[in-house]
């Protein structure tokens, strides 16, 4: 895959891969990942499209210094200045976890309007499953605001998301899902700078449930798919399914047998599912 880069008009810099050619599908990983979240099912996608894979600010070799404000709001303007420039009019776009809540973001806001849009295992509207280990993590990145924290956790982070919470996160043990954790937090220890950018993160980010989204699902008039897990534990399927009914024109699919790595548990499933929708 070819690599380049997207540089925003504040000095953000976006680095994404593509591969194939077609109407552009563009991808977005969940939180802490990469694009090597799509890896295992790019080729099969990329016979149809023209695919994709950013790496989101504050991941893999994208921007990840602590001079940006990084809130849901800039977040959703970075994509919007990369969508404009790297994917034109109208793309098919695609997000997982943290990715899908930018683009849902995104689109709401105005700064983005998709052809097709394709939202897979999020927190949607509901309250974030595991709240005490949602809270426990967020305390802990905040420290890295404090000099001389920022080094120390950014040591921790490896220790805390090592190769085997990746193959837990895969429904279906697969083994790869180990090396893209260890792929993803390779470079973490010792870079302190990208510690405190997490901080401002994790300050900024949106906790508890989004309610209002409920309110604002009926204004996503294009066609928008839920990709859903069964057995995510992160996502549970019964949000996907309250969202359901306030899409004008919603569709929900489930991929049975698959957790948070879907692509990973069924890459044919997954780019299946992403072809009958965008192609």
């Amino acid at each position: 895959m070819r690599l380049r880069l997207y540089h925003h008009p504040d000095g953000a810099r976006v680095a994404y891969r593509e591969l194939g050619t077609g109407p552009p599908l563009a991808l977005l990983h969940s939180a802490l990942l990469s694009h090597k979240e799509w890896e295992p099912a790019v080729e099969q996608l990329a016979d149809r499209f023209r695919v994709v894979l950013p790496d989101l600010p504050l991941h893999g070799d994208s921007e990840d210094r602590p001079r940006h404000p990084y809130t849901l709001d800039w977040f959703a303007d970075v994509l919007g200045g990369f969508a404009a420039e790297v994917l034109g009019p109208r793309p098919r776009l695609a997000g997982h976890d943290a990715g899908a809540e930018i683009l849902l973001h995104a689109v709401l806001a105005g700064r983005i309007r998709p052809a097709r849009l394709v939202l897979m295992p999020n927190r949607l509207h509901v309250r974030p499953a595991h709240p005490a280990m949602r809270s426990a993590w967020r305390l802990a990145t905040c420290a890295a605001a404090v000099p001389g924290l920022d080094r120390v956790l950014s040591h921790g982070a490896r220790a805390v998301f090592t190769p085997a919470r990746g193959l837990s996160l895969s429904a279906r043990a697969n083994p790869e899902a180990a090396d893209l954790f260890r792929h993803a937090f390779a470079d973490v220890p010792g870079n302190s700078s990208l510690a405190r950018s997490w901080a401002k993160c994790a300050r900024a980010w949106p906790r508890g449930a989004q309610t209002q989204l409920l309110e604002q699902y009926p204004r996503l008039d294009m066609p928008v798919l839920l990709l859903w897990a069964d057995q995510d534990r992160l996502h549970p399927l019964a949000a996907a399914e309250e969202a359901l009914p306030l899409l004008p024109h919603g569709h929900l699919r489930v991929l049975r047998s698959t957790g948070f790595l879907m692509a990973y548990d069924d890459p044919v499933g997954l780019a299946r599912e992403l072809t009958a929708f965008c192609g």
